[in-house]
């Protein structure tokens, strides 16, 4: 049986416990359930390479001494023991352990609950994570991935928005291009459930990772902030899967709620790759944390503003916004002439629509640039469609081959990128032309109109869309119209009752009828 399946199945046995309210609780539910056997997992692979490892749970609390047996507890006798011992004693593990481990495995549990009331179901849920879930194997790995993202999907149905999944290929793409080498600090302020830390793990693994040594300096290198508990649990879980035996830099915080001036040189990273949540307001007063120019609620604006912050000096970003940002003005404007004036903003590629469904019909755009060196001009890069295809879906998603012609003419910032040129997909925009248009970086592509569509749908969409936009300028010609007779009316009311007074500059003066 696939993950997919086996997390179905097991959503449909949660359905039937009456403690168990909605998707949201069930996930949370399945979650920490997962990490325990998960870790377990991990645990057994570390006691075969290392006769010195020690887990930091004690024997009583671990998943093969409680969980793993079929015939095991069950009914009431399972459900007081979790509610009244596992839970106790992993929430409050510091109390026998003091190693690292232990403080990642209790700020898992910090948040948890088990929402479960029927021990009779929870040993059904347990059976089946023991049966279809192995992670020391390296295909249900990766699998985890796909797993997180139909619970999003889960999620997303029971109208909890906001936490996207940001696609393999684009997390991927994003990292290649950043290239982040063995002992730079790579950084995610708003790291979800860890994709883009992932990959660069497994880059760094593939192109610079050696020796044992290497190894270590690697596990050393990742840091990652997460503010939603669940998101938080899963990312700690991932960094496991992935080999980082105690990812303690995966740190539950909003990154946001610092004061930027608190952030200080020894804060600062050489690579940050994210995908900032756009499209939500923060909470009062976080804004303030940030400086008065920069002041607003957007999610995504303040973290941009973050991000060039915690950059060194060169160091190297890419960053995932929405169409929004490229053409918004007031603060937009302001933190859009911040970014081009104290970094190089080399790169914007513009997805197509589509890339983040189902969570978010929204356009997207990522964003590369260097800190300390201002913008002299900007490439952009219109991302196509794969041919054949009109918009991507659950069964065809975007492929990480995609990004094989971007990757080919990039080139290298060490030059100026002195190798690429404009074609049909790529132009590029001068900081002047940048600065006479009030930073509005929605830089259509100049090449869209040699290329023809005829296609009827997409003709039909064209036509739509600029019918709406017709109408739309012909209610604000309307509007226009009747605040201009509006107004001559007001003026022609004025001088009239006004005959009495000497002349129309009195009228304005000293007019008291």
């Amino acid at each position: 049986m696939s993950i997919s399946s086996t997390i179905k199945s097991i959503q449909d046995i949660m359905r039937k416990d009456v403690g168990v309210d909605g998707d949201a609780q069930r996930i949370g539910q399945l979650v920490w359930m997962l990490f325990l056997k998960i870790y377990d997992d991990r645990e057994q692979e570390w006691e075969l390479l290392g006769d010195r490892y020690k887990s930091p749970i004690p024997d009583k609390y671990r998943w093969r001494n409680w969980a793993a047996d079929p015939e095991g507890r069950t009914g009431e006798e399972l459900k007081g023991f979790i509610d009244n011992e596992l839970f106790p004693a992993l929430q409050n593990l510091h109390e026998s352990s003091r190693t690292p481990q232990a403080f990642v495995v209790r700020g898992v549990f910090e948040d948890a609950y088990n929402y479960m009331k029927s021990g009779q179901l929870i040993r059904q849920v347990i059976n089946k994570i023991q049966q279809g879930v192995d992670f020391n194997k390296s295909q249900e790995r990766h699998a985890f991935g796909d797993m997180y993202e139909q619970l999003l999907r889960d999620l997303q149905g029971a109208g909890n928005a906001g936490e996207f999944y940001t696609p393999r290929p684009v997390t991927e793409f994003m990292v290649r291009m950043v290239d982040p080498k063995l002992d730079e600090k790579v950084m995610d302020p708003a790291c979800g459930t860890g994709g883009f830390l992932t990959c660069t793990i497994e880059h760094k693994r593939r192109h610079y990772v050696k020796t044992a040594e290497d190894e270590r300096v690697l596990q050393a290198s990742l840091h990652g902030v997460e503010k939603k508990p669940l998101p938080h649990l899963l990312a700690t879980t991932n960094m496991i899967l992935h080999g980082i035996e105690v990812p303690s830099q995966i740190r539950h915080d909003n990154t946001l709620s610092k004061p930027l001036i608190s952030w200080g040189p020894k804060d600062r990273v050489d690579c940050i790759v994210a995908n900032p949540p756009f499209g939500g307001m923060e909470e009062d007063g976080i804004e303030t944390n940030f400086p008065a120019a920069f002041r607003t609620r957007e999610t995504a604006d303040l973290f941009l503003v973050l991000i060039m912050h915690l950059l060194k000096a060169g160091g190297r970003a890419a960053v995932v916004l929405p169409d929004g940002f490229l053409f918004g003005e007031g603060i937009k404007s302001r933190i859009k002439e911040k970014l081009l004036t104290e970094c190089n903003l080399h790169t914007v590629v513009r997805l197509p629509n589509g890339v983040f469904n189902p969570y978010t019909g929204i356009k997207t755009n990522l964003l590369f640039f260097t800190k300390g060196v201002p913008t002299q001009q900007v490439w952009f890069y219109e991302h196509p469609y794969p041919a054949g295809v009109k918009n991507y879906s659950k069964t065809r998603p975007m492929r990480i081959e995609e990004f094989t012609v971007e990757e080919a003419w990039w080139g290298s910032e060490a030059d100026g990128f002195a190798s690429r040129v404009e074609n049909e997909f790529a132009w590029k925009v001068g900081i002047e032309e940048l600065r006479a248009r009030n930073w509005n970086l929605d830089c259509k592509n100049p090449h869209v109109g040699e290329l023809v569509n005829h296609d009827p749908q997409v003709l039909l969409q064209q036509y739509e869309a600029m019918q709406v936009e017709i109408a739309g300028l012909r209610d604000q010609l309307k509007a226009v119209l009747a605040d201009a007779l509006e107004r001559q009316a007001c003026v022609h009311w004025s001088r009239s009752i006004c005959r009495c007074c000497r002349g129309r500059r009195m009228a304005s003066r000293n007019c008291g009828s």
